[in-house]
C-alpha cells in the first residue's frame, strides 16, 4: 500500500496514561519509537516535544470517551490531528495491549486508512457545552414539576385537573401561595387568577380543599426552591447562549424561518452541525452521521434489521421535535407527508422520515445562504 503520511504517530488515550507510537522510514527501513506518557499537563507538553523530535506531521487517536478533548485540545495546532471511530479501527481478534494498539493506529493513519470524525472548531464546541448542559437542565426541571404534581395529587389537590398549564403565571401564584401558608383564601384567589381563569375561579377553589399533611408541605417547599434555582440557571444557560450565537446570527435567522424550528431548536443544530456543511460532503452523510438514515443489512440476498443507525442523539432529538411540531400545521407540505406517511407505517417512522428531510432542506439553506421555501411537490 501506498504511504500518505511518512511521518505519523497513533495514541491510545487512556484516564491517566497516553500510549504513543511514532512510525517514519529511515534508510528504507520502517522505524517505530513507543513511549509512556502521564495525561497531566506536564506530561502533555513532553507528549508535544517528543513528537516534534520525531518530525511526526499527523497524529491519530481514538475517541474514547471524554479523555481524548484534552489532549486533542493541547495538541491541535501543532500537528494534523484525526479522531478515529473506534468501531472503524478495531484491530483483529487476539493479544491486545496498549502498545499493540497504538501501533496498529500509526500503521492505519500511515497509509491514510483512518477516516476522520467531526470535531466541530473550539467555538461551537463551547457552544455545543452549554446547549447540551441546557437540555439536561431542562429535562431536570421537568422531572421536578412532574413530581410537585404527584405530591399535589397524593394530597387529593387536584389544581392539575382544572388548570391547563399548573406552571404558568397564575398557576405558579396559588402553588406559591398555598405553600406559604398550606393554603389559599377565597379571597386571596382573585389576586392569582388570570385572564379566562377568573371564571373557573369556583372551580380553583375547589380544587384546593385537599389535605396536605406537614412532611407533603415541607417536600413540595424543597422541590418548588429546585425548581426556582433551575429556572434560574437555565435563564443564564439561555444569556450566554445568546453571545456565543452572536457570529452565527445569519444561520439562526436563516435556520428559523423553517416551520417547526425555533431559537433553541436552531442553537442545538449549529452547535452539534456547526455551520461548514463541506466536512458532511453531501445531505446524505449528515443525515447518516445524525442517526436518520435507515439500516443497511444484508446477507445471503436477505434483507435483515433496517433499523436506524446511531448517530448524533442530541441533534436526532432536536430534530424530531422539530419535525413534530411541523406536523401539528395541518396546511403546511411537511404536515400534510407526515400524516400521509403515518397511515402506512405509523406515527415513529413518519417522523423520522420529516426529520430526515428537514435536515436534508437544513443542509441546503446553511450551504446556499438562503432561507426556506415552500415546496410545491412533495
Amino acid at each position: 500500500m501506498d504511504v500518505i503520511y511518512p511521518r505519523c504517530a497513533g495514541l491510545d488515550v487512556h484516564a491517566e496514561t497516553i500510549v504513543a507510537c511514532a512510525l517514519w522510514e529511515e534508510d528504507g527501513h520502517i522505524q517505530k519509537d513507543i513511549q509512556t506518557f502521564s495525561t497531566f499537563s506536564k506530561g502533555l507538553g513532553d507528549l508535544l516535544e517528543w513528537l516534534e523530535e520525531h518530525g511526526v506531521t499527523h497524529v491519530a487517536m481514538e475517541s474514547t470517551g471524554v479523555y481524548w478533548k484534552p489532549v486533542f485540545a493541547f495538541l491541535e495546532g501543532y500537528v494534523d490531528l484525526t479522531l478515529a471511530n473506534p468501531q472503524r479501527i478495531k484491530n483483529v481478534p487476539g493479544r491486545k495491549t496498549d502498545v499493540s494498539d497504538a501501533e496498529w493506529i500509526a500503521k492505519l493513519l500511515r497509509h491514510g486508512l483512518v477516516e476522520k470524525s467531526f470535531v466541530p472548531p473550539a467555538d461551537i464546541r463551547e457552544l455545543r457545552d452549554f446547549t447540551r448542559l441546557r437540555k439536561k437542565w431542562v429535562g431536570q426541571l421537568t422531572s421536578e414539576k412532574n413530581r410537585i404534581q404527584k405530591v399535589l395529587e397524593s394530597s387529593n389537590v387536584k389544581l392539575g385537573s382544572v388548570l391547563s398549564d399548573l406552571f404558568g403565571v397564575s398557576g405558579k401564584d396559588i402553588l406559591a401561595r398555598l405553600l406559604e401558608k398550606g393554603y389559599v383564601d377565597k379571597d386571596e384567589l382573585d389576586q392569582c387568577l388570570r385572564g379566562r381563569l377568573k371564571k373557573k375561579k369556583q372551580a380553583v377553589y375547589d380544587s384546593l380543599l385537599g389535605t396536605l399533611a406537614e412532611h407533603e408541605l415541607r417536600l413540595l417547599r424543597l422541590l418548588w426552591k429546585h425548581v426556582e434555582e433551575l429556572e434560574q440557571l437555565i435563564e443564564e444557560v439561555d444569556q450566554h447562549i445568546d453571545r456565543l450565537l452572536e457570529p452565527y446570527r445569519e444561520e439562526v435567522e436563516l435556520l428559523m424561518t423553517m416551520p417547526g424550528v425555533k431559537k433553541q431548536t436552531a442553537a442545538v443544530i449549529i452547535a452539534e452541525m456547526g455551520t461548514d456543511m463541506s466536512v458532511f460532503e453531501t445531505p446524505e452523510r449528515a443525515a447518516s452521521w445524525t442517526g436518520l438514515s435507515p439500516g443497511n443489512h444484508e446477507s445471503a440476498g436477505k434483507r435483515k434489521s433496517t433499523r436506524t443507525t446511531k448517530g448524533n442523539p442530541h441533534l436526532r432529538s432536536a430534530l424530531c421535535e422539530a419535525a413534530w411540531s411541523a406536523a401539528r400545521s395541518k396546511t403546511h407540505p411537511l404536515s400534510r407527508k407526515f400524516w400521509s406517511l403515518a397511515a402506512r407505517c405509523g406515527k415513529k417512522k413518519a417522523l423520522i422520515a420529516i426529520a430526515r428531510r428537514m435536515l436534508v432542506i437544513i443542509f441546503c439553506m446553511i450551504s446556499r445562504k438562503e432561507p426556506f421555501r415552500q415546496p410545491q411537490l412533495i
